[in-house]
């Protein structure tokens, strides 16, 4: 997972996943067919490594508060310095030139899985008056879908985490 996380699918080459995972060619192929089946099986392995996070929006009992919860443990991997830069699920979007519709839709699921999450804590948050009831949820969802990804991205260059949680602690007060 790490290998495809930090160069991409294009980049990562088969000596290199064999030498990250103590393979031999023959047990890489035996067990996972292909390149391709092995990256849709560290996008899975990811997507369940990270569900913790996803946990907090389903559990919140307050809106904002699981919403603020979520950003900063997102926030917190981003700035892991033993982890890759990045997501392997925005890095695998924003390389998707030339994976095939199984990756693509892999990465739409999880765009839309997270999207539907934001969705119902907002709607809650409208249930319980957290939320204004005239506010767009479906607009927000994709704004805070966005807010992930482009976190992810710009969190390559830019190295002040504080400016991160500004911004976020300003879309919730917009929320």
């Amino acid at each position: 997972m790490l290998v495809f996380w930090k160069k991409g699918y294009e980049a990562a080459s088969i000596p290199d996943l064999l030498n990250a995972m103590g393979l031999s060619r023959s047990s890489l192929y035996e067990t996972f067919t292909d390149k391709e089946t092995l990256y849709a099986e560290a996008l899975r392995h990811y997507k369940k490594v990270g569900q913790s996070k996803r946990e907090l929006l389903a559990g919140a009992t307050s809106a904002k508060e699981g919403i603020r919860q979520y950003f900063e443990r997102h926030i917190a991997f981003a700035f892991d310095d033993n982890l890759p830069q990045g997501c392997l699920v925005t890095n695998a979007a924003v390389g998707l030139s030339s994976p095939d519709e199984p990756f693509r839709r892999a990465v739409r699921d999880s765009f839309e899985e997270l999207e539907r999450l934001f969705c119902e804590l907002l709607r809650k948050g409208q249930q319980t008056g957290e939320i204004d009831p005239n506010q767009d949820i479906k607009t927000l969802s994709f704004l805070l879908l966005n807010l992930n990804h482009s976190i992810n991205v710009v969190s390559k260059v830019e190295t002040d985490k504080q400016r991160f949680h500004d911004m976020v602690n300003k879309v919730i007060e917009m929320l």
